[in-house]
């Protein structure tokens, strides 16, 4: 099993179309099983999708409305592939955006949630955080995938730790199952007492760490929104398991090594 994360600064990228392309042609060529997507975002003024288009689409939050230019649509039509996928709103991004989490899966989606993960949940406000989960048969048996955009440890309107706990409180109903949650914590791996700390001492496995083959982990290399002073590497994008597995391997992917760069972050692929 080949999963994949990534935060993907849609439509903030330039030549953005060519970059969707890219990341196409990536998934396709690593036959990955099942994608996490942060930062994915739609135009609010754009027009909706008509239902007809819709027909590998699983509504994880009641009165979800995809629009044409949505990220994961149009990812999934250059991909010319099909799979499954869901979509969710979280808050508005960059002013004009609706930005929300996808999951894209090559097996049908037999359930999922939406929950949110902060106290806030004004859409207007950049802080509203959530996650979405589905549930697919990947690597011959049932399995939640989780893809989620958390805030930053030191947060002091929406700590991480709060978020964390909420997430921790909705994960725990889905412990009969395998679960990995991926996404972008906001958390530097590196840094101790803080953010990954709290989360592999709640005994989630950390799948680049227990990796047989891996490389240095690193997702961010330059300043970005969010760490606006950053000037080294960090590693703040994770893909974590309930079960304690070795990754066959676990490397940064979409970093111009492995696959082109088409975000401000890098990706993370794992195979099972």
């Amino acid at each position: 099993m080949k999963i994949l994360t990534l935060n993907a600064h849609a439509w903030i990228e330039t030549d953005q179309i060519r970059k969707i392309e890219q990341l196409a042609s990536f998934i396709r060529e690593q036959e990955i099983d099942v994608i996490a997507l942060q930062e994915v975002n739609q135009t609010k003024a754009e027009q909706a999708l008509p239902d007809g288009v819709l027909e590998r689409y699983f509504q994880a939050e009641p009165g979800t409305v995809i629009k044409q230019d949505n990220y994961a649509y149009v990812l999934l039509q250059k991909l010319g592939l099909p799979y499954y996928w869901t979509w969710i709103p979280v808050h508005t991004g960059f002013v004009k955006y609706d930005e929300g989490l996808a999951i894209l899966a090559r097996t049908p989606i037999i359930d999922g949630f939406s929950e949110y993960v902060s106290v806030i949940r004004d859409f207007e406000n950049y802080r509203t955080r959530k996650i979405v989960g589905v549930k697919t048969e990947a690597g011959g048996e049932e399995a939640w995938f989780v893809s989620g955009h958390f805030g930053w440890w030191s947060d002091e309107v929406e700590p991480f730790r709060r978020q964390w706990d909420a997430a921790q409180a909705k994960l725990d109903t889905l412990k009969a199952f395998p679960v990995f949650v991926m996404g972008d914590f906001n958390n530097v791996a590196e840094i101790r007492n803080e953010g990954y700390d709290y989360v592999t001492q709640k005994g989630w496995n950390d799948l680049y760490t227990s990796a047989v083959i891996k490389d240095d982990g690193a997702t961010v290399t330059k300043a970005i929104k969010g760490w606006d002073d950053n000037e080294g590497k960090l590693r703040i994008d994770y893909i974590f398991s309930n079960r304690s597995v070795q990754a066959k391997s676990c490397h940064v992917v979409m970093n111009g090594i492995r696959g082109a760069v088409v975000s401000d972050h890098f990706g993370v692929a794992a195979e099972l």
